[in-house]
């Protein structure tokens, strides 16, 4: 998401001309976009995007257990 921010930043600066970004190519400015592409690509395709997805979900499933446990008056295990 940084990349896809830091293009949207930079082609603004280009659109609107302000500061030296002005005066670089178009090439360069678009260039964090194909690199956002590229890197969405790859995580797709290596399932680091699912793993992330995966490991939130078993944080918050982990919370919310311990939650409902201390509701209960049941004491958690000490790790």
């Amino acid at each position: 998401m940084y990349l896809l921010g830091l293009s949207l930043v930079l082609l603004a600066l280009k659109y609107f001309e302000i500061g030296p970004v002005a005066a670089w190519s178009w090439w360069v400015v678009l260039s964090p976009f194909a690199a956002t592409a590229a890197w969405w690509a790859w995580a797709d395709a290596s399932g680091y995007t699912k793993r992330k997805a995966m490991e939130k979900m078993d944080e918050r499933k982990k919370e919310r257990i311990n939650r409902h446990k201390e509701a209960l008056g049941i004491p958690r295990k000490p790790r």
